[in-house]
């Protein structure tokens, strides 16, 4: 399975990649741990706080093909130093704001901003335009394998700072935590490019863009993704709330969260060999339809630590392994040259969904006292997302042939 990575310059390349996304991604998924003490501080409400952290997950979203179409054009690392720097100083304001429009701004915009500028969309285009291509799925997941052992380093520990120093400390601990990335961002871009052979000709970005658009398949890979935000948001802002419901102390929450990050280390290294074995859309397509499964046993369940340690578990599997195989479908489709902008257009409607998932919560809890309504929705559209990855066509993208 690794033998693609044997090469020092190939294993160099992927593990700075699935360094600096340890970092950004585990500093953001632990975001929900604050709510109870920033609300406790502040006294601006669940609703309010709920909604900062919405506006995170959109913004996340929204940046990510920003970032990709800049670094496809002038290169990855300036774009990466720049969202390392945006999500320390977001994360080092936060303790100053005292309403819900300052939590927007810091929270919400600055810190996700920094975060999806180092995240998949440049990280992922920028490794695979330096490794070999019998290199680049296995490498897609133990990069987005970094992201997963990152929520499972951060969330206890920062739940313990949140508990042993306060949520404000805490909060400039991580930030300084997040300036650690930038030593691996010369890692990542100091190897030459590859020779890369593309699905189609190089017409521009505007015009992969459009070719991208009037794809079908492409919007049936939006729309899984959609629904896979929707769940992944709703779960790391509102498990902590749900939790606390069941009258269970936050470590329950905190080691949750490490657990779904654990779970998520071998599930995205399995889903990253399954690329070169099994067509994308299968593998995507048993991934949501189990995260259906799950949540349907997790309602009939006793609300128990271990219920949730299993649940976690279950859940964590296939959490963000649904990057690799996504990215390979947008890779085969279209070819690698604007990988990073085309991919990021998919993390943009992941993202939509995470908006949602992250803000309906807020309202489910502040409107009928629990999270019911928010369980039963997840559940469909996991169900939706598995049966419209089903039709979804591999082959590349052909362009008719002009005179």
């Amino acid at each position: 399975m690794f033998r693609t990575l044997a090469k020092p310059e190939v294993l160099l390349t992927t593990l700075a990649a699935a360094g600096i996304l340890m970092i950004t991604m585990g500093g953001r998924q632990s975001f929900g741990l604050f709510i109870a003490p920033l609300d406790a501080s502040t006294g601006l409400g669940i609703a309010s706080i709920s909604l900062a952290l919405a506006v995170g997950q959109f913004t996340w979203g929204a940046i990510q093909p920003v970032a990709g179409a800049v670094a496809d054009r002038y290169g990855p690392r300036a774009v990466l130093i720049a969202g390392i720097l945006l999500m320390a100083l977001g994360c080092a304001l936060t303790p100053f704001m005292g309403s819900g429009f300052g939590l927007i701004v810091t929270l919400g915009i600055l810190a996700n901003m920094g975060s999806g500028a180092g995240s998949f969309s440049v990280l992922i285009g920028a490794a695979a335009q330096r490794l070999p291509l019998e290199a680049r799925g296995t490498a897609s997941g133990v990069i987005n394998a970094g992201g997963s052992f990152g929520q499972f380093v951060f969330a206890p520990v920062l739940q313990k700072l949140i508990q042993g120093i306060g949520w404000m400390n805490t909060m400039w601990a991580l930030a300084l935590i997040t300036l650690s990335a930038l030593p691996l961002v010369g890692k990542l871009t100091a190897g030459e490019k590859v020779h890369i052979q593309h699905a189609t000709p190089d017409g521009g970005l505007k015009n992969a863009i459009r070719e991208a658009f009037a794809d079908r398949s492409y919007w049936l890979l939006h729309a899984g993704f959609f629904t896979c935000g929707f769940h992944i948001a709703f779960l790391v802002t509102h498990l902590p709330g749900e939790v606390n419901l069941c009258g269970l102390p936050p470590s329950v929450a905190s080691w949750s969260l490490a657990i779904i990050g654990l779970a998520n280390i071998f599930g995205s290294l399995y889903a990253g060999s399954c690329v070169a074995k099994y067509r994308s859309k299968y593998v995507l397509a048993a991934m949501y339809g189990s995260r259906a499964v799950l949540v349907a046993l997790y309602l009939m369940a006793p609300r128990t630590e271990w219920t949730y340690y299993l649940f976690a578990a279950g859940l964590g599997f296939t959490w963000l392994a649904t990057v690799p195989p996504t990215a390979a479908i947008v890779g085969k489709l279209f070819g690698i040259r604007y990988l990073g902008t085309l991919f990021g257009l998919t993390l943009l409607s992941h993202q939509i969904g995470g908006f949602l998932g992250a803000y309906l919560g807020g309202l489910a809890i502040t409107q009928y006292g629990d999270y019911t309504w928010m369980w039963y929705a997840d559940m469909a559209l996991a169900t939706l997302a598995a049966l419209v990855n089903l039709p979804i066509r591999e082959a590349p993208v052909v362009r008719p042939a002009t005179a």
